[in-house]
C-alpha cells in the first residue's frame, strides 16, 4: 500500500481494507476457477466429425446350449448389445436363483450350459444354466472385481488380491469342466480389468498401469504396455487395435499385435488435470465411447483420437456404454451417471435423445437385450428395464446394485446384490 494511502487511513482501517481486498481477490479467483472448470467440464459438440455407419448385428444362429456370452460386454468391441428375438422381453417369471454370501459386482459369462461368475470375495463359481446348481467352485483369492472370459475349455480371470504376502494380483486359467487350475501368473499389482480374449491372446490391465498381452495357452508374456495411470477397464478390440482409458485421464489406442501406441488423448476434464477413466470403451461407428469421473461421456475418433464430442451428466460416470441402432432414434449410446440419471445419447452428435431419473446412484453398466436396456441402481438396489426408443420403464426388479443382466437369447440372467437369477419371458 502506498505511503499516501497509509497517511490517509489509520493502521486498523488499513488492515480492514487489506482484508477486504483479499476477500475480493479470493472471490474473483474462485469465480474464475468456477467458470474455467465449468467451461472445461461442460458439453462439447463437433457436428461435422467423422461418423462411420455400420449395420446392426444379428443374433447368432446357434441353439441355446451352444450359445456363448464369452466376455465382459458380450463382444470384443464391447457394445453390450445382444440382438435377441422379440420374445425375450418383460414381463419375466423367476426360474431359479443361485445365492452367494458375497457381493456380486460384475456380471457372469455363459458358454453352453455353464455360467461362470466371479464374486467379490474371489470365488469363481460354475453354475448349471438350466437349474442353477453348482458344478464347481474355486477360490482364486480374497478380493476381485471383474468378469471372467471363457472358451469351450478354459475360464480366464483376474483378481485384486490373492491374500498372500507379496502377491498383490494374479491371473488364472481354469479348466472349464473341472475347475482345476491350468496355469496362473503372479502380477506386481492388483487387477480388476476383465480380460479380453482374442484367439490365443489374453489382454488385461493392472492398477500399476501395465497392460499385459499373454499367451492364453501357457500365460507367457507376449508384450506389455505402460499407461500413465491404473487401467481398470477391460481393453476393447476393433480392427486389430486395442482401446482403453486410464486413471491419468488418458485414452489410448494400441496395436494388438505389438503393444505399440498408435495415439493418445486426454479428457482435460478437471481443474487441476484430467478426470479418470474407469469405464470400458465401446468402439463402433468409427468412434470410441466411454465415461469419465469428471461427469462427462466422451466420443473420440477411433482412427486419430480426436475428440468428437463430450456430454456433461452432472456427476461421475463409472458406467460403460451400451450401443445399438434404436428404432426411431438411430445409432444411440446408453449409460447412467452417479447423479441417478440414465441417458440415451445420439451416437453421432451426443445430443440427449431421452433421459430417465432413477432417483438413486447409477454406478454399473447397462446391457441391451433386444429392444430393452437394463441397468442396476446402486442407490435403491433395483434393476430397471427401459424401452430403448422411448425410455419408458418396462421392467423393475427388487435386487441389483451394479451388474444388470446378460442373456442366452432365450432367457435373461440378472445379477442381484448377492444372487444370480434366471428369468424367463412370462
Amino acid at each position: 500500500m502506498s505511503d499516501r494511502i497509509k497517511g490517509l487511513f489509520p493502521r486498523s482501517r488499513r488492515v480492514r481494507i487489506g482484508l477486504a481486498i483479499g476477500v475480493v481477490l479470493l472471490a474473483a479467483a474462485a469465480l474464475g476457477g468456477y467458470l474455467y472448470e465449468r467451461h472445461r467440464t461442460g458439453s462439447i459438440y463437433h457436428p461435422h466429425a467423422r461418423f462411420v455407419p455400420q449395420p446392426t448385428p444379428s443374433l447368432p444362429k446357434r441353439g441355446p446350449d451352444r450359445f456363448a456370452w464369452p466376455l465382459y460386454g458380450y463382444d470384443k468391441d464391447h457394445t453390450r448389445f445382444l440382438p435377441a428375438s422379440t420374445r425375450v422381453h418383460p414381463p419375466f417369471v423367476r426360474v431359479w436363483v443361485h445365492n452367494e454370501h458375497a457381493l456380486l459386482e460384475f456380471p457372469p459369462v455363459i458358454y453352453g450350459d455353464h455360467i461362470f461368475q466371479l464374486a467379490d470375495d474371489g470365488m469363481l463359481i460354475a453354475i448349471n444354466k438350466h437349474n442353477g446348481r453348482t458344478y464347481w467352485s474355486h477360490s482364486l483369492g480374497v478380493l476381485s472385481a471383474s468378469t471372467p472370459a471363457v472358451t469351450a475349455k478354459t475360464v480366464y480371470a483376474t483378481v485384486l488380491s490373492t491374500g498372500k504376502s507379496g502377491i498383490p494380483g494374479r491371473v488364472f486359467a481354469i479348466d472349464y469342466k473341472t475347475g482345476r487350475t491350468r496355469w496362473w501368473r503372479d502380477l506386481p499389482s492388483p487387477s480388476e480389468s476383465s480380460p479380453l480374449l482374442d484367439g490365443n491372446r489374453l489382454v488385461f490391465g493392472t492398477q500399476s498401469g501395465i497392460v499385459y498381452a499373454l499367451n492364453a495357452r501357457d500365460g507367457k508374456v507376449l508384450w506389455t504396455y505402460q499407461a500413465g495411470g491404473a487401467v481398470k477397464a477391460s481393453p476393447t478390440l476393433s480392427d486389430g487395435v486395442l482401446y482403453f482409458g486410464d486413471y491419468s485421464g488418458h485414452v489410448q489406442a494400441v496395436s494388438e499385435q505389438t503393444g505399440r501406441r498408435l495415439w493418445l488423448n486426454s479428457s482435460e476434464g478437471a481443474l487441476l488435470g484430467s478426470g479418470t477413466f474407469y469405464s470400458t470403451a465401446a468402439v463402433v461407428y468409427g468412434r470410441v465411447f466411454l465415461g469419465n469421473t469428471d461427469g462427462r461421456v466422451y466420443a473420440y475418433d477411433a482412427s486419430s483420437g480426436r475428440l468428437d464430442w463430450a456430454v456433461q451428466t452432472g456427476s461421475y460416470v463409472y458406467a460403460s456404454p451400451a450401443v445399438t441402432n434404436a428404432p426411431g432414434l438411430g445409432p444411440t449410446i446408453y449409460l447412467g451417471s452417479y447423479s441417478g440419471t440414465f441417458y440415451a445419447l445420439n451416437a453421432r452428435s451426443g445430443q440427449i435423445s431421452w433421459q430417465f431419473n432413477a432417483h438413486g446412484r447409477i454406478s454399473g453398466s447397462p446391457t441391451i437385450i433386444g429392444r430393452t436396456v437394463y441397468f442396476a441402481d446402486l442407490g435403491d438396489r433395483r434393476t430397471y428395464g427401459l424401452g430403448i426408443s422411448t425410455g419408458r420403464v418396462t421392467f423393475n426388479f427388487d435386487s441389483g446394485k451394479f451388474a444388470g443382466v446378460i442373456s442366452d437369447g432365450q432367457d435373461i440372467f440378472l445379477t442381484g446384490t448377492s444372487g444370480l437369477y434366471r428369468l424367463a419371458p412370462g
